[in-house]
């Protein structure tokens, strides 16, 4: 019998199922072999906080909460500030500056990293353009508002695998967190995401973590799926 990989921290598994019992079911099965997991909207109303403290405190595992929050300085720090009590491990905001000034006010004194998203993975240039965002190239536009981001003090950027490599020759990304979606294990589904790359090409472009979601849960054999990934980083 195979020995299995040890679960490695830059693998972080996307928990988008109907509900926390479902997730719960999920995490049972890949047991040892993920050490991190992301929690999103789709699942706030499932039991996603509940379910993050459980994963946290009872399972030792660390947690991504994927918030996305966006709104005025004070609602944000407010909102961050409330999220930063459960002692999680990162949480993301939109990009803009004075969102990502306002979340990090929010999380001040808490090790709870504040990552900004730059572009969903999900769009294209015509996403953007029925968006009224301004014109160029994505991977210009992520690659500042990376910086922008960054400079406002965010702990790190969520970015799709192609803009990695961009962002990690940034000056305002020393020491900063790359967190790249849009991962998809060679010959996998593409499912809504457009700007994707393998989890071997993501860490080598200079990401940090892999959020890797469908490819997993949506696998047959969910344990052996992840121990694929592991296998494929394991010497990057």
């Amino acid at each position: 019998m195979t020995a299995l990989l040890p679960a490695d921290d830059r693998l972080i598994v996307a928990l988008d199922v109907p509900n926390a019992l479902a997730a719960l079911d999920l995490a049972q099965k890949l047991g040892d072999s993920v050490s991190f997991y992301k929690i999103g909207l789709g699942m706030l109303t499932g039991g996603g906080l509940a379910l993050a403290n459980e994963l946290k405190q009872e399972h030792g595992k660390r947690i991504f909460l994927d918030m996305k929050f966006f709104d005025i300085g004070a609602t944000v720090e407010n909102a961050v500030r409330g999220i930063a009590q459960f002692d999680l491990d990162f949480l993301t905001v939109h990009g803009d500056p004075h969102v990502v000034r306002a979340a990090k006010e929010g999380a001040s004194g808490k090790d709870l990293k504040i990552l900004a998203v730059t572009i969903l993975t999900s769009l294209d240039r015509a996403d953007l353009d029925a968006a009224l965002i301004q014109p160029g190239d994505i991977a210009d536009l992520v690659t500042e508002r990376a910086a922008r981001a960054l400079e406002a003090g965010a702990d790190g950027v969520i970015a799709s695998p192609r803009e990695a490599a961009m962002i990690r020759a940034l000056p305002q990304a020393e020491g900063k967190l790359i967190v790249t979606p849009g991962v998809r294990p060679a010959g996998a589904a593409l499912g809504d995401q457009k700007r994707v790359d393998t989890p071997a090409s993501a860490l080598s472009a200079g990401a940090d973590h892999l959020v890797v979601g469908r490819p997993i849960w949506q696998a047959e054999d969910p344990k052996a799926a992840a121990q694929a990934i592991l296998a494929e980083i394991r010497h990057i």
